[in-house]
């Protein structure tokens, strides 16, 4: 029985395979051909018939690869992040195969790159962060801290902006800190502000702030119809530590 049902289903010296709709009747071995019997072999020959593709595929036989499916927009983590610089420095930026959005009608994240130190890396985002949904990334360093960027919808706050936003329509630094700013640190930030400035990079305004407590650098812009909060802290001794990288990745921060 065990010889006939392989010469029906699967022959590898000849390459040949017979699929689920064929039929072994003609192999069946004498004495078995009550219905009860026959269909037991039919449900082996079915299965030996997958056997043999997927055998046919692991051992190279030509023609029976497995179509491949294109993905398209991917969800979650996909690398970003540059070879280091001479100064031991990496680059991220926001891949264009990466998904997101808040809901349908939304226009594509138009993409935001930012430095950190090669010991810096990209963690899981969960929705029970502080800033929820709408965190797009976090970095962190076990040496130095952790920084998140927040991506939100203007017209959470506002509906007649328009589809081409920048910070300086949402208002001046001091209106973004004191409406966004508890996006950030979950509480107002009113007596927390210790410094505020305001950038420009090709055309586009970037509002910086230092707060304190907690320990936080909080970079601010608008570009298409979202609103990009880039967060960096540490604790205590992180900050006193590396303060000065801290700084450098804050203000490093580009919508491109």
């Amino acid at each position: 029985m065990e010889t006939a049902l392989l010469r029906c289903c699967v022959n590898f010296s000849g390459h040949k395979k017979i699929t689920a709709h064929q039929s072994c009747d003609s192999e069946i071995p004498k004495g078995c051909k009550d219905d009860k019997c026959a269909k037991v072999l039919r449900r082996r020959s079915v299965m030996a018939s997958g056997f043999s593709l997927v055998s046919s595929t692991a051992l190279g036989f030509p023609g029976e690869g497995l179509a491949v499916v294109k993905q398209g927009l991917l969800a979650g983590r996909v690398p970003g992040l540059s070879e280091p610089d001479d100064d031991g420095w990496r680059t991220y930026r926001r891949p264009d195969e990466k998904s997101g959005g808040h809901g349908v009608g939304w226009s594509p994240i138009i993409p935001y790159a930012f430095s950190v130190p090669q010991d810096w890396n990209e963690v899981p985002v969960s929705i029970a962060d502080l800033g929820g949904t709408e965190i797009d990334l976090r970095f962190a360093s076990p040496k130095e801290g952790r920084l998140s960027v927040i991506v939100a919808p203007v017209l959470r706050f506002a509906d007649n902006l328009g589809d081409d936003v920048k910070i300086e329509n949402i208002g001046p630094p001091a209106k973004v800190i004191n409406a966004f700013g508890p996006e950030v640190i979950g509480e107002n930030v009113e007596g927390k502000v210790l410094s505020s400035n305001v950038a420009e990079h090709e055309g586009r305004l970037y509002y910086q702030f230092e707060l304190e407590p907690p320990h936080v650098l909080i970079t601010a812009t608008a570009a298409g119809n979202r609103l990009y909060l880039f967060s960096v802290t540490g604790n205590g001794l992180q900050w006193k530590r590396y303060y000065k990288d801290l700084k450098r990745i804050a203000t490093s921060f580009r919508v491109v």
